[in-house]
């Protein structure tokens, strides 16, 4: 997804669960993400008997970022009590260990050495970028295996071979926003108001650049804020309305742009807005003032309010298991990365729970380019590089009667 985030999203990502969803499908080499019925009627399906694999989790889920970790926790979570309701992954069940970084690279480090200690097998994490990155460069020491649902900085799997993720990265992110305004013609001068202090941000600002280049799209407006500063954007506000643009795009999260979103109402701008995963989390934050994002375009792999069946199932399922939440695009990225995680186990034939995780990574990486998974967030495969490939959506939020949702803005 993402600094805070990453997907933070980005910024800035709980619970033990016990439901229904998904399984794998005929193929070995492919998985849906929305066979699993077994599961889902309180684990009825057969009981794995050969010892327990353990799966590590690492995440803020405490501080400003929580609400990422916590999803990705919950969704995780969530595909681990349906696998092992069906019968577990050639035998073995499955156990999640998820530890909070609070999203914090030093702090992930420390729970990457907890969760090694405890005899971690694969990693499911970071959730965020910048915690990613140096725990990568830990994994890749020890041949970890690392799937990162989230983590979509550039950095965050480049240590070495052992490292994927589920997410996109973030200037694939920019490039995609940038081909999808011109393709749509949703204008012909864009101004940013973008994080410079934050790896999401300015990734995903450096692929919208080089695209919008590409494409003619002319920047009018490049304004940008800090960590230190990022509760009054007046100024950035009313420069990208003085420069004449007529789109706003926020490569930042959520938080953030609830608060643009409310000063630039105030402030009489009246224009389309355009945002990457990082503003999944926005219909919640801006509460009951929720008709401030009506129209607001938000790049995801996933929205609860689809009525694809697979995402209609997850987010059923999802709700069971957190007593009525809504899952954000986190949570089913989540959820993917477990699902991978046991396509390419059954493919690499990993049924020994005791093998070394070294052994376990070199199997893992060369399985996870052989593999479908048909998920929640889209049909996506991998390559060696430990890249995604899929195709993205574009949502747009749409409020009626106090309540938003999104809808497909294909």
């Amino acid at each position: 997804m993402k600094n805070v985030l990453k997907k933070i999203a980005a910024v800035s990502l709980v619970a033990a669960m016990a439901v229904p969803f998904a399984g794998c499908s005929n193929n070995a080499n492919s998985s849906s993400a929305a066979d699993n019925s077994a599961a889902s009627e309180g684990g009825e399906g057969n009981t794995a008997t050969g010892g327990t694999f353990l799966l590590g989790g690492i995440g803020p889920i405490t501080g400003a970022a929580a609400v990422y970790g916590n999803a990705v926790k919950n969704g995780a979570q969530l595909a681990v009590n349906e696998i092992n309701a069906n019968g577990g992954v050639n035998g073995m069940t499955l156990e999640l260990n998820f530890q909070d970084d609070e999203h914090d690279a030093e702090k992930s480090v420390n729970a990457y050495n907890t969760l090694k200690d405890a005899g971690m097998k694969a990693l499911v994490g970071t959730v965020t970028s910048a915690p990613c990155v140096a725990v990568s460069a830990e994994a890749a020491k020890d041949n970890m295996f690392l799937l990162t649902p989230s983590g979509s900085s550039l950095d965050a799997i480049s240590a070495g071979d052992n490292c994927f993720r589920v997410c996109f990265t973030d200037p694939g992110q920019g490039k995609i926003a940038a081909d999808y305004i011109v393709d749509k013609n949703l204008a012909t001068k864009v101004g940013i108001i973008y994080d410079s202090s934050d790896v999401y941000s300015t990734g995903i600002l450096d692929g919208f650049k080089a695209e919008a280049a590409e494409k003619g799209l002319e920047i009018s407006a490049e304004e940008a804020f800090t960590a230190d500063a990022k509760t009054d954007f007046s100024v950035q506000i009313q420069k990208v309305m003085d420069s004449g643009a007529d789109l706003l795009f926020l490569p930042i999260y959520y938080q953030e742009a609830s608060l643009i979103l409310q000063q630039a109402k105030s402030a009489g701008m009246n224009m389309p807005v355009f945002g990457g995963d990082g503003l999944d989390g926005l219909i919640d934050q801006l509460g009951d003032k929720v008709d401030i994002a009506d129209g607001v375009l938000v790049m995801t792999p996933f929205a609860a309010s689809s009525p694809d069946e697979k995402s209609a199932a997850f987010t059923k399922a999802y709700g069971e298991l957190t007593n009525g939440e809504v899952p954000i695009q986190f949570a089913a990225d989540g959820y993917d990365a477990v699902y991978a995680i046991k396509l390419a186990l059954e493919k690499a034939g990993v049924n020994d729970p005791n093998m070394s995780a070294s052994d376990v990574c070199d199997k893992l990486k060369v399985a996870m380019t052989e593999i479908t998974l048909d998920g929640v967030t889209g049909s996506t495969t991998w390559t060696a590089d430990g890249e995604p490939t899929k195709a993205p959506q574009v949502m747009k939020i749409t409020v009626t009667d106090g309540v938003g949702s999104y809808v497909s803005a294909q």
